[in-house]
């Protein structure tokens, strides 16, 4: 007697490996794929690059990843009256100075769900100073909007736009008495270091986190905190 449809079904189902993961990670009451860590930064990569988006274009909520989850959460409602003049988020499989995945603003036409991916295409950096602590930005433009995927480079884009990128960060922690310095706009150059830049270190990072855990008869768990001070002055050099 043949099996039934269902049964099949779920036959198949067990027979690929993400399934299995995704099965597995249920089973363990966990998110089937964290995007920091298990989606791919992409093969154009530090041009076109994927970003996973935290907060929508126009948005007064400050969502943020959790990193333990990989789910998006809320952080805050802003302090000041602003809102996020375009998409932002982050490069996956990168890791920056503040142990943070590299932050990215992506220029396009309309705003997007929070947690969802897109491919976004570097055309500069802006470097960015908070709390005394260097939290640097890529500026991008959607590759897939058509108003916005033929640019290559900041100088490109209306002083009008750049004026009001810069206001937006100087300004939106500002009623919580939190100091930001936005510094000079560099070239898409400078963008394509900071993201490979910061691509090495959360390699070397994973790789060494995974021969401690291993070291110390520990399973690998890919959720967790980074801490990288002890890597800065072997790798950010690669910056300056």
């Amino acid at each position: 007697m043949a099996p039934p449809t269902e049964a099949l079904e779920v036959q198949k189902f067990s027979h690929s490996p993400l399934n299995e993961r995704i099965l597995s990670s249920l089973t363990q009451k966990s998110v089937a794929a964290h995007p920091w860590h298990d989606l791919e930064i992409g093969p154009g990569a530090p041009i076109i690059f994927n970003c996973v988006v935290e907060i929508s274009k126009g948005s007064k909520v400050k969502y943020e990843l959790d990193k333990k989850t990989g789910l998006i959460k809320v952080d805050r409602v802003l302090y000041s009256s602003v809102v996020y003049p375009h998409n932002y988020g982050f490069i996956p499989r990168t890791l920056c100075e503040d142990n943070d995945p590299l932050d990215v603003l992506v220029i396009m036409q309309e705003p997007v769900l929070p947690g969802c991916f897109l491919r976004a295409k570097a055309i500069g950096l802006m470097p960015m100073i908070d709390q005394g602590e260097r939290d640097d930005k890529i500026i991008a433009v959607c590759a897939d909007d058509p108003e916005y995927r033929n640019y290559t480079d900041i100088k490109e884009l209306p002083p009008h736009r750049l004026a009001e990128i810069r206001r937006f960060f100087e300004d939106y922690k500002k009623n919580e008495n939190k100091e930001v310095a936005v510094n000079d706009f560099l070239p898409a150059t400078s963008a394509y270091e900071a993201i490979q830049s910061s691509e090495v270190v959360c390699r070397l990072y994973s790789r060494e986190l995974k021969a401690v855990n291993w070291f110390e008869g520990k399973g690998y768990d890919p959720c967790y905190e980074y801490d990288v001070t002890y890597l800065l002055p072997f790798v950010f050099v690669i910056r300056w």
